[in-house]
């Protein structure tokens, strides 16, 4: 739709959050509050968008930054919803198609109902047309007054309206479709007579009348679309309805979730069929799931991408990782900036830090700790182990309790573990130093200097046994 704009009204601070940061960039389900009715006017087919910003507006700015179809205009002054939209006429001079008006803090209307009250728009012959429901208790809401052929002529404020209007339940939900020209005329003529002292934009209705053009309402049966968030709790709300949302599209696309109530996934994640996840998941920021994938009770991944058939265990926490195909990550295993290939098994209870690469069929054990490494494919950790700042070629096996010693007080140096290295338990190795392919570090030992490939490192002090002396002390 060329001809159509919308302007978006996020000026507001929202002081019933009682909060340091704008009602409007709250977060919900992934992303800014604001960042719903915007989404929302981009699908219903704007071809621009005008947000108009007052409290924190390079906050708001900032967030947007490089969304070419958003253009901000500034409410320097916060005077009313008439006032808001004229601020918004500069961004949108020369403009004489239709442009849609919706609030920052309504962020549940759906792009459906916004397409079908434009097309209702047209097909009335309208100048505006006002989206409307039904409320039983409607305390709070401008109401609707229609005249005898079911037009709009009026939305009365609750602080306004008699005792007579007050009783009609058909409410405002502050979101309109206008020609252009008739709207940014009418918003210069708006007045303050009333309560509040504030440029109401309901007002526009009356002079729709006055000049007799139409002024149709598109009612939504479903009044939750138009909740607005005015504090905590309806911001829980309205996290609650925008999972049920994304948890809906994601079954009827092919994926098992166990129970969508306590499952929690957050706008733009993808998963894909088949795939099976099971209560109390957090799946956040730019996260895909492949096919056939399992991921189990509490695990938590954030902006991370698992290949088909990966399987994530109970308690498991993965942020900004690359997982190949069929990976299983452990109970109580934590990754973050990490790289793993195909048919890698982590953990139960590892540890791998930013920096971590490790190539198909590798396997970390519990208690496994790793930063800063590659390890070849085929290699293995298996348990109580610490690798940082290390080059670890194929098959190469670490025994258990082995440290690579990578700090010296002042500065990190990097241990080189070549391919088809054997390293025994209890071993530890003071970088920098190169241990060549195909050695053995036996048991016990503390390496300090380079190991020559097909070679065997031994350390220890010698082993010396007192006959009696458990007994002597004794006595």
């Amino acid at each position: 739709m060329a001809d159509l704009a919308a302007i978006i009204l996020a000026a507001g601070k929202g002081t019933r959050m009682k909060s340091d940061l704008v009602k409007v960039m709250h977060p919900l389900a992934g992303s800014p509050m604001v960042a719903w009715p915007i989404d929302a006017a981009r699908e219903a087919g704007t071809s621009h968008i005008v947000t108009v910003v007052g409290h924190q507006a390079e906050k708001i700015r900032d967030h947007f930054a490089g969304q070419d179809d958003i253009t901000f205009a500034l409410q320097g002054e916060q005077l009313g919803t008439g006032h808001a939209v004229a601020s918004a006429a500069d961004a949108l001079a020369g403009f004489t198609g239709k442009v849609l008006i919706l609030c920052g803090d309504v962020p549940l209307i759906r792009p459906e109902s916004l397409r079908s009250m434009v097309e209702a728009h047209d097909a009335t012959g309208a100048t505006l047309t006002i989206l409307t429901t039904r409320l039983a208790n409607p305390f709070g809401y401008g109401r609707i007054v229609r005249g005898y052929d079911g037009r709009v002529i009026r939305i009365v404020e609750e602080k306004d309206a008699s005792s007579e209007i007050r009783s009609c339940t058909e409410v405002n939900a502050g979101i309109y479709c206008a020609d252009a020209d008739f709207l940014f005329d009418a918003v210069r003529r708006i007045g303050n007579d009333n309560a509040q002292g504030e440029y109401y934009l309901t007002d526009i209705v009356i002079m729709a009348a006055e000049r007799g053009l139409r002024c149709s309402a598109f009612p939504v049966a479903n009044a939750m679309e138009v909740m607005g968030v005015n504090d905590r709790v309806h911001l829980a709300a309205a996290g609650a309805v925008t999972r049920h949302r994304i948890n809906e599209a994601l079954m009827l696309d092919g994926v098992t979730i166990i129970d969508p109530a306590t499952t929690y996934i957050d706008r733009g994640v993808t998963v894909g069929r088949d795939t099976t996840i099971h209560p109390g998941v957090h799946l956040s920021g730019r996260t895909e799931i492949g096919e056939g994938c399992t991921i189990e009770q509490g695990a938590v991944i954030k902006g991370s991408t698992l290949g088909d058939g990966c399987v994530v265990e109970p308690g498991a926490v993965i942020r900004s990782c690359r997982l190949g195909s069929r990976v299983a990550v452990k109970a109580g295993t934590v990754m973050e900036d990490a790289t793993i290939h195909d048919h890698t098994a982590i953990g139960p209870m590892a540890h791998l830090r930013p920096g971590t690469e490790l190539m198909a069929h590798v396997k970390i054990g519990n208690f496994v700790e790793t930063k800063k490494i590659t390890m070849g494919e085929g290699s293995k950790a298996s348990h109580l182990t610490y690798l940082g700042d290390a080059s670890i070629g194929s098959n190469v096996n670490v025994g258990c309790g082995t440290i690579t010693c990578n700090y010296d007080g002042v500065r990190k140096h990097r241990t080189v573990i070549e391919d088809d290295v054997f390293v025994g338990s209890d071993v530890q190795f003071v970088a920098p130093v190169t241990i060549g392919r195909n050695s053995l570090i036996a048991a016990g030992t503390t390496v300090t200097q380079d190991v020559p490939p097909d070679s065997l490192a031994i350390a220890r002090a010698p082993q010396v046994n007192k006959d009696g002396w458990k007994l002597k002390k004794r006595d």
